[in-house]
């Protein structure tokens, strides 16, 4: 069985390492310090408003963790919950964890937001299968940053 729970800071090891996979992987395009790492699970753990940390639990231990991170879009005219991290240990992959989460942040947060996005790597096709069954679907902007 698994649940959701916020990220706590007793999580915060287990989320770390964690983290370091998924930063590491080909879902991230720039190197990541350990430093931003850290104080986004203090984010997570604290009292930030912009930010929610999740971690999912199966068997007495982490099975993977989110981060959600909150905004306001004007295209669609209401609060946008980013699903800024989503990870899995890879024993836990393809087990509907994810499509659970899916429907937590539905459940949770219907009424607070118009809208779920998140970002996905063109080469990632199986989460982008897993992605569109739960009925999430593709817009073609091109995003630019700039880091300050």
């Amino acid at each position: 069985m698994i649940t959701i729970k916020k990220m706590e800071e007793r999580d915060t090891q287990d989320v770390l390492e964690m983290m370091r996979d998924f930063y590491d992987s080909p879902a991230i395009l720039h190197e990541v310090s350990e430093k931003v790492l850290r104080r986004n699970i203090a984010a997570c753990t604290g009292d930030h408003p912009y930010v929610e940390g999740f971690v999912f639990r199966a068997h007495g231990g982490i099975a993977g963790y989110a981060m959600l991170a909150k905004s306001y879009s004007t295209e669609f005219g209401g609060t946008c919950m980013w699903i800024e991290d989503l990870y899995m240990k890879p024993e836990y992959r393809g087990g509907g964890i994810g499509t659970q989460f899916f429907q937590y942040l539905e459940n949770t947060y219907k009424g607070e937001a118009v809208l779920l996005k998140l970002e996905v790597e063109p080469g990632n096709t199986w989460a982008i299968e897993v992605y569109k069954k739960c009925g999430y679907r593709e817009l073609p902007y091109m995003e630019m940053i700039k880091e300050l």
